[in-house]
């Protein structure tokens, strides 16, 4: 990403207070209905979570001060030695030819920094002006000779930029720059870096689906950068790496970009099940808001993004940077910004001197939006499903291994205080909870105490509801994942392994935070029937023992059911040239019936709100909201047995761009190809 980039010659120390301006009194606006479901399980939470980055050029990276301050964040993982910084660094000499590396920022400092923190790292070999042997070498010195343990190491950073694809910010030094070229190399660095520790996981780079060059086929590849890297590296890696900068304008455009988390996750395990032909951990090495980086939207959009990404499956969420520096300075919600990606101020001014930020150190709203993401759903805390009745009201919900519950509620209203009753299934709580909150303008996380059923949020707000059980209930232990198999249009398989003897398996779906129940069985697989082509599922498996006690929701399965293989037409849907936020879209239509077709009308949905047509050819083309119509034109208005007609049109997307699964034709569906 481009901030990461931009090196910080030096980090200066300013005496600056933080002001707290007070905001206007606002009125409580319409009660808000939030309902937690603790049956509708979603992923549990690694120890690796909470991230942030570091990078050489910061003068203060592995400071007992920043230590600590990581430390009672709640950080799990740091990422080194710095974004783009990566592809330039070598970590034996402690120097990055072409850029500025700050004293005492080498590896050792790096990881004494880590250690106090109680945290782990992650990190990244030089892949751009690096080699295999060099990175063994490091490997080697971390857990060999240091006994450090660094458990994940990526290969190289963002080297879909080193010009292949036409920017270039990216260092490498290769002479073949392709993603077939990236993905060789990596298998040398993963052989020889596990030949030294065979316990180190191995990252690749991937693009993220919906963020450029994701989609984009380059001169001379066989595919997109994911495709080729992962059919030729994923058997020897072990997890991929994505970076989400979602952008955004003003605060309600930069706080909407969460919701494109399920669906950039989903497409992303697709292509590496499809690719790679196995499973891969996803960690998202970087990510920062668009807007208001220092103030209350980075704080929300810090806190919802760790939670969105966690729920979603994401092993590790690492917040760009820890030190950045001044940007431009705007105002957001009342207080200054500094447009600095960092979590933690790096006391420097303006180039004209008339602006300076506060105090070194002195935290900025991410870093609180982090501290109360980490407390509300901590290692081994499994996230459920949540609801609010209000668009502005955005929460989530997670079991802790300790029996409680927690809520985290974001009130994304600058201008209106919310009131809030909340309702519970599958969960009992006592009557108090723990209120955790960061308002905007604030310095620190309050404390007090409050109800479970209800709580009014301060305008712009974060709040985290602690909930204790009525009573401590010990049900059998958490079943694994499911899997799922001989998925059809209307069928489905999901499988487990057995747990304990004596164990009846409760099979849920999820719609929305309302759990239906397939059914039940005392074996390790259950077959759904009668769902509805094209449509994607979510479901878990509950364990109940004898006494009818029952354990925490399974992890989440989500698969999509496919479309008749005999039906009076099909469809072949096709994205033939991509650009990174558009495409040329191909439709072929078949007549698989045995009478013609004379005139015909072909009808699907776009799965997302960030999709839409520009222009089509070849036919009509309507669109109302997110459905689609082509009719058929005078030339093409009648499709015989076994014949094809060709539709075309130029799409546009904001976000990943998950292709319409289902087609009909004159109202009857197709299949889909």
């Amino acid at each position: 990403m481009r901030k990461s980039r931009i090196a910080l010659l030096a980090l200066t120390l300013a005496a600056a207070n933080l002001a707290v301006p007070t905001g206007p009194a606002t009125a409580e606006a319409a009660p808000v209905t939030v309902t937690v479901n603790a049956r509708a399980g979603l992923d549990n939470v690694s120890d690796a979570a909470y991230g942030v980055n570091h990078a050489v050029w910061d003068t203060a990276l592995g400071t007992n001060a920043v230590a600590d301050l990581l430390k009672d964040a709640g950080t799990q993982i740091m990422r080194y030695p710095g974004g783009s910084y990566s592809d330039i660094y070598h970590w034996k000499t402690n120097t990055a030819p072409g850029g500025y590396v700050a004293p005492d920022t080498d590896f050792d400092h790096f990881m004494a920094g880590v250690q106090r923190a109680n945290a782990q790292a992650m990190v990244i070999a030089n892949y751009g002006t690096g080699t295999p042997e060099e990175a063994a070498e490091w490997v080697r010195y971390a857990n060999v000779e240091k006994n450090y343990g660094v458990k994940y190491w990526e290969i190289g950073n963002e080297l879909y930029g080193n010009g292949h694809y036409g920017s270039n910010w990216e260092a490498d030094d290769h002479a073949d720059k392709s993603p077939a070229g990236y993905a060789t190399v990596v298998k040398q660095y993963a052989q020889a870096m596990k030949a030294v520790d065979p316990t180190v996981k191995i990252g690749v780079v991937l693009t993220t689906p919906g963020n450029w060059p994701d989609g984009i086929v380059a001169g001379g590849d066989a595919g997109t950068w994911n495709q080729v890297v992962l059919q030729i590296a994923g058997p020897s890696v072990d997890f991929a790496i994505l970076h989400w900068y979602p952008g955004g304008s003003n605060g309600p455009e930069a706080l909407s970009k969460t919701a494109q988390v399920t669906d950039a996750v989903w497409l992303a395990r697709q292509q590496i099940t499809k690719y790679a032909g196995k499973n891969l951990g996803i960690a998202l090495t970087e990510i920062n808001t668009g807007y208001g980086q220092n103030t209350q939207p980075g704080a929300l959009f810090a806190a919802d993004a760790y939670a969105s990404l966690t729920a979603a499956g994401v092993f590790s969420v690492d917040w760009w940077n820890v030190h950045n520096g001044i940007g431009t300075v705007s105002t957001v919600a009342g207080h200054t910004d500094y447009g600095d990606f960092g979590m933690l101020s790096s006391a420097n001014c303006t180039a004209d001197g008339t602006v300076c930020q506060p105090a070194f150190n002195t935290p900025f709203g991410p870093y609180f939006g982090l501290s109360l993401a980490s407390k509300f759903a901590p290692a081994g805390a499994q996230l459920v499903r949540a609801a609010a009745s209000d668009p502005l009201v955005k929460t989530h919900a997670a079991r802790k291994p300790n029996g409680d519950l927690s809520v985290l509620l974001i009130n994304e209203d600058e201008a209106n205080a919310k009131s809030v009753t909340l309702s519970y299934a599958g969960y009992s709580p006592a009557t108090t909870a723990q209120v955790a909150g960061y308002g905007n303008g604030d310095t620190a996380i309050t404390t007090a105490s409050g109800t479970a059923t209800s709580v009014t949020l301060a305008p712009y707000s974060l709040t985290v509801l602690t909930l204790h059980p009525t009573a401590a209930v010990t049900g059998p232990a958490q079943p694994a994942r499911p899997a799922a198999s001989g998925v059809t249009a209307t069928d489905a398989t999901l499988s487990w392994p057995a747990g304990t003897a004596g164990l009846k398996y409760e099979v849920h779906r999820q719609n929305g935070t309302i759990t239906e129940q397939w059914g039940e069985t005392t074996g390790t697989s259950f077959t759904v029937h009668n769902l509805t082509p094209g449509t994607r599922y979510t479901a878990n498996v509950i364990a109940r023992d004898g006494t009818g006690k029952v354990s925490w929701a399974s992890p989440p399965v989500t698969f999509q059911t496919g479309t008749p293989s005999a039906a009076p037409c099909a469809v072949t849907f096709a994205d033939v040239n991509d650009w990174g936020n558009g495409y040329v879209g191909s439709v072929d239509i078949t007549n698989t019936g045995t009478n013609p077709i004379d005139t015909w009308n072909l009808a699907f949905t776009w799965p997302t709100a960030w999709q839409q047509v520009s222009g089509g050819w070849n036919g009509t083309w309507t669109s109302t909201g997110a459905a689609v119509r082509v009719s058929n034109a005078d030339f093409n208005r009648t499709i015989a047995p076994g014949a094809t007609v060709n539709v075309g049109f130029v799409g546009a997307y904001q976000g990943p761009n998950v292709l319409p699964a289902l087609f009909t034709l004159n109202g009857a569906l197709c299949t889909t190809r």
